[in-house]
């Protein structure tokens, strides 16, 4: 018997996956788990993320864009359904023609108020690929964790637009041989209701990684020149329910923008419509008055539960919710010298929610279990010993350009420091904001972030998002708590 399973991406940049697994009576039992094994060959549609690419987008055209931004991920959603259907030959030539006409209409958008970005023009195009070709093309090799650990790869050269087309290859790699491999049997507790992922080889045991988080930026600053003061703020651990699958950094003004669901503490009003003046009305489950919003996608347990949270599409990521057991949300210095304030209403993403089918570029994952922190892998989800916490770490940007509370592809205005603490030419540093979340979790490969459908529920897509609303008053004490050497709260 054939059974055919797809699991496809959306996203502005997307991957759909078409998967044939054989169930023949000659499947072998896996002696060590009891699992049985079955043989697929799975292939990807692979789009240009065109969220990327961007860089000036004025206030008028911001709508427009967030929209455009939202329709290319629905249209590489539909052409996953399509392909659940086994149209899979007819969906590149659809795809392309949709996509055309959408980036058409950004860029028309865009050009009325500042230079037109023809470049995007040439991203509409989208190419099939293997899916275990994993996520290392486009800025680094995402197999490497459990050697080379915590990875920070953000760019710190803020260059140029490249007018290259990235995916004008003709779609006939559709009729490629699909190379076949042998995958472990879904273990009964991590993959019920997941045929969209994760995958047994998306879990490490923690005790077989080195330690490899001893370096900045990923570790406190420490000597002579440092600024080795902390600023703590206590959000609580999201006990108001505060779940939307919104997101208002990359696409105001758009419901259900993330496709996952994201998980909120601090600032009471975020949503998608939520402006800065929304913002700063809003009230706050943070004991300080700290008015910022964090938000990142949640964890769930791998039970096949279809439950929704209110306020948020589900888009194929199903499982229990998990709660936080702790959420701790720490500023902290410069490995090199004084921070200098940020902005109200600073806008920071880091880590990138595709980063499956983007490449490694911009992945800022880490994922580690209490008593192991000084090990940290990026595109593995640890398997902790038991009593031990399953973490997830956002060591934020630190460096910013002086000018910018956002930026086009909500990157370029702010960057990472070097490995010894300084940052490149033009940027001033700033507060280190590090997000770490804790997790009870069961035993095995039994959780997953959620993620775009495409991504797989892939550890590397991990990502964490912050808009500063602090109000200046309590800044100023967090840059004089870090600059002064003082943990405060």
């Amino acid at each position: 018997m054939l059974i055919g399973g797809t699991a496809l991406l959306l996203g502005g940049g997307g991957l759909a996956a078409y998967a044939t697994t054989a169930l023949a009576g000659n499947n072998t039992p896996d002696t060590m788990s009891g699992h049985q094994q079955h043989t697929a060959s799975a292939i990807t549609i692979s789009c240009p993320d065109v969220g990327e690419r961007l860089r000036t987008v004025p206030r008028s055209a911001q709508l427009s864009v967030s929209k455009g931004l939202s329709s290319l991920d629905k249209q590489v959603h539909d052409a996953y359904h399509k392909m659940m259907g086994g149209s899979g030959a007819d969906v590149l030539n659809p795809l392309k023609a949709q996509r055309q006409k959408t980036i058409k209409m950004m860029v028309t958008a865009i050009a009325k108020n500042t230079k037109r970005p023809s470049y995007l023009l040439k991203m509409s195009g989208c190419t099939t690929k293997p899916v275990d070709e994993g996520a290392g093309a486009g800025g680094g090799d995402s197999t490497k964790s459990v050697q080379d650990g915590w990875y920070q790869g953000q760019n710190q050269t803020q260059g140029a637009d490249q007018n290259q087309d990235q995916n004008q290859q003709d779609q006939n790699q559709q009729g490629q041989d699909q190379q076949g491999q042998d995958q472990q049997g879904q273990d009964q507790q991590g993959q019920q209701g997941q045929a969209g992922g994760p995958s047994p080889d998306d879990f490490v045991d923690i005790n077989n990684v080195q330690p490899n988080a001893d370096a900045p930026p990923f570790a406190a600053p420490q000597g002579g020149n440092a600024s080795t003061g902390t600023f703590t703020t206590e959000c609580g651990r999201n006990e108001d329910g505060h779940f939307n699958s919104d997101n208002v950094i990359v696409t105001p003004g758009v419901s259900n923008g993330a496709h996952h669901t994201h998980d909120y503490v601090g600032n009471k009003a975020t949503d998608a419509f939520s402006d800065d003046n929304k913002l700063a009305a809003s009230d706050t489950t943070c004991d300080n008055g700290d008015q910022s919003t964090h938000y990142w996608p949640v964890l769930r347990k791998l039970d096949g539960n279809a439950e929704q949270k209110p306020g948020a599409a589900q888009d194929a990521n199903v499982g229990t919710t998990l709660t936080p057991a702790t959420v701790t949300l720490t500023f902290r210095g410069s490995q090199v010298g004084q921070v200098e304030a940020m902005p109200r209403f600073m806008k920071i993403i880091t880590g990138d929610a595709k980063a499956f089918t983007n490449g490694t570029k911009n992945a800022n994952a880490s994922w580690s279990c209490t008593g192991f922190e000084d090990r940290q892998l990026k595109d593995k989800y640890p398997l902790c010993p038991e009593g031990s916490q399953v973490v997830r770490t956002f060591a934020f940007q630190n460096c910013w350009n002086g000018q910018d509370i956002d930026s086009g592809n909500h990157r370029d205005h702010v960057t990472f420091s070097d490995q010894n603490g300084a940052c490149p030419q033009g940027f001033k540093a700033i507060p280190q904001l590090v997000q770490r979340i804790t997790y009870d979790v069961p035993q095995g490969q039994s959780f997953a972030v959620d993620s775009f459908p495409e991504q797989l529920h892939k550890p590397v897509t991990d990502h964490g998002d912050f808009i500063n609303v602090m109000p200046d008053q309590l800044m100023s004490k967090a840059v004089d708590c870090i600059n002064g050497g003082r943990n405060c709260t």
